[in-house]
């Protein structure tokens, strides 16, 4: 309604959605045509191209959105490397761990560790703390399912950790101010509920006044007088909350869960390690964006701006989700051989 209002096409953002679901189809369909181990032995150049490219947007080529330096402008598409560094992380992850299988060492799981911090760390630079954090969830689950010992998970988890206070107490990485007051406004909603817990704020009310069914698609106040920011990309659940309520909101979580017990079912059923690594890498982060986003939406986890999978707008974030998805079903295609 608002964009009517102002004379714009409502549907400005599904026809470009549409447009980028398409678009990520194809790529899903691509990435099943080439043997997933063939793509394992072209993984260190693609990691290399991907820092290459993510200090590109750093550098003047790369363009600024609210305090944020992470695209490519394109005409009127923003390109986002970061989403589709993801993927990358996840394929040299999984190769790392299985030529290593059995064998991981405290001095290899930091080797895992700095494969992914570099990347992650020219990520928090930007500053994009959000997605930086999907990095550490891709680690850890890869990790895990990999063979690595507790003790030494709880030493690259602190090495972690260091290097993120480090980097901050030492000016490395900055945050802004109302960057800060977003990050920790879940713990105190009710301290600025006009500035850093606006969001937060509004969001629990579209949802909580859902109820059990909801007020009816297209008929939610919150959602047309468009009372929460950023409801198109990363507050898009407070829409289901809103006008499907409760059932169709866990419904939408249901389906989700599918996917990803189906992305398990891929993992248990590869015929080797490094495809079970690869599914266990897509599954970590479906698993980390989709509680981290439905959580903040509720107020039990950290505002930080990363989209829900397969139903937040943005392009970037589609199709790399898709080339996810793809790799998925280029380990299960290839189970028996």
């Amino acid at each position: 309604h608002k964009r009517a209002a102002e004379g714009l096409s409502p549907y400005t953002f599904l026809e470009r959605q549409a447009a980028y679901v398409a678009v990520g189809v194809v790529v899903m369909v691509v990435m099943t045509l080439v043997d997933y181990r063939v793509i394992r032995d072209f993984a260190p150049v693609a990691y290399v191209g991907t820092l290459v490219v993510l200090l590109a947007v750093l550098s003047p080529l790369g363009s600024t959105s609210k305090g944020t330096q992470a695209w490519f402008q394109l005409g009127s598409f923003q390109l986002q490397p970061s989403e589709f560094a993801k993927v990358t992380a996840i394929v040299v992850l999984a190769a790392y761990g299985a030529a290593h299988r059995g064998d991981l060492d405290a001095r290899r799981l930091v080797g895992a560790l700095a494969l992914v911090a570099v990347p992650a760390g020219l990520i928090y630079l930007q500053p994009d703390f959000g997605t930086a954090l999907v990095f550490a969830a891709i680690l850890a689950g890869v990790l895990v399912v990999a063979g690595a010992r507790p003790r030494h998970l709880a030493v690259v988890a602190l090495l972690g950790t260091l290097g993120i206070a480090g980097a901050m107490h030492f000016g490395i990485v900055t945050l802004e101010q109302y960057q800060r007051e977003r990050l920790t406004a879940f713990l105190d909603p009710a301290r600025d509920t006009q500035r850093s817990a606006y969001n937060l704020n509004q969001s629990k009310i579209a949802i909580g006044s859902g109820g059990l069914t909801g007020k009816g698609y297209l008929k939610g106040p919150q959602t047309n007088l468009s009372y929460v920011p950023e409801q198109h990309t990363d507050f898009i659940f407070t829409v289901a909350g809103e006008e499907l309520g409760f059932v169709g909101a866990a419904g939408i979580l249901a389906l989700v869960g599918w996917i990803m017990w189906r992305t398990w079912r891929a993992a248990v059923l590869s015929k080797d390690l490094f495809g079970t690594l690869v599914c266990v890498g897509v599954l970590s982060m479906f698993a980390f964006q989709v509680f981290e986003n439905v959580g903040m939406t509720m107020g039990i986890m950290p505002i930080t701006g990363i989209p829900l999978p397969l139903l937040s707008y943005g392009g970037s974030s589609t199709v790399a989700t898709f080339a996810a998805i793809g790799l998925v079903l280029n380990v299960h295609m290839r189970r028996f051989s």
